[in-house]
């Protein structure tokens, strides 16, 4: 009897052994899969997590290179607005004076105009109508004229008057009126001297602006006019000469003021 029970109970034990893993493992490799899966996801969120921090990390980066930009710019440009803002303020003053200065000009135009005739009336006497003529063409035809070219044209005929000052001028012409009319060669001296020699070196005279007439040379003071005259003409080296002036320093001065 006891024969025949072992192997049934030994089968059965076999059969309880094969069938527990059969029953328990689809249930095993199911929530072995899940729970693959779960760690996947949350690996993905992790990773996705991960890039956007670096993404937004390296947005804050740029931002503060691009702050630091607009800093260094604005300090560049602070100064050269400042400069320019106080450029526009001039301007708009000088806009605000504007119309009083367009009804000063013509005023002042004719001021100067008037002065420089006065000048030349005042003046030692060469070249005058050379220079009158000047002087009447600033008033001729000026209401044709723009208000610049009438400008124009002023602070040239002063610019001419000043330059006859600085130089030494030689030319013939004629001296005296009428009958006593002759021909001469005069030497100028910037606004100093002012002399005349006839042709044959036996006549000379010197200008007096204080007395406004002629005063004679000697022989030793036409020999001096004569050594200028070459001089004027680049026939001969500059020296000094030794000649009496016209005027006074003091005179010239005043008239140059």
């Amino acid at each position: 009897m006891s024969t025949f029970r072992q192997p049934c109970l030994w089968w059965a034990f076999v059969w309880l052994g094969l069938a527990v893993p059969a029953f328990a493992g689809p249930t095993l490799h199911s929530e072995a899969g899940e729970a693959q899966r779960s760690q996947a996801e949350l690996q993905s969120h992790i990773d996705d997590a991960d890039d956007e921090a670096r993404a937004m990390l390296e947005e804050l980066r740029e931002l503060e290179r691009a702050e630091l930009r607009l800093v260094r710019e604005n300090a560049e440009i602070a100064p050269r607005l400042e400069r320019q803002g106080e450029t526009l303020d001039r301007r708009e003053r000088a806009l605000d004076t504007l119309e009083e200065t367009r009804e000063v000009l013509p005023v002042l135009q004719e001021h100067l105009v008037e002065r420089l005739d006065q000048w030349v009336d005042n003046d030692m006497p060469f070249l005058r109508e050379e220079r009158q003529a000047r002087v009447a063409s600033l008033r001729s035809n000026a209401s044709e004229r723009s208000t610049a070219e009438r400008w124009e044209r002023v602070v040239e005929a002063w610019r001419t008057e000043l330059e006859y000052g600085r130089e030494i001028d030689a030319w013939r012409g004629y001296l005296g009126e009428g009958e006593s009319r002759r021909e001469v060669d005069y030497l100028r001296l910037g606004r100093l001297g002012f002399y005349y020699l006839s042709p044959d070196g036996r006549a000379g005279g010197v200008w007096q602006a204080d007395a406004g007439s002629w005063a004679a040379l000697d022989e030793a003071q036409r020999r001096e006019v004569r050594n200028g005259l070459r001089m004027a003409r680049d026939r001969r080296a500059p020296e000094l000469l030794m000649l009496p002036i016209s005027q006074l320093l003091e005179r010239t001065g005043e008239e140059d003021a």
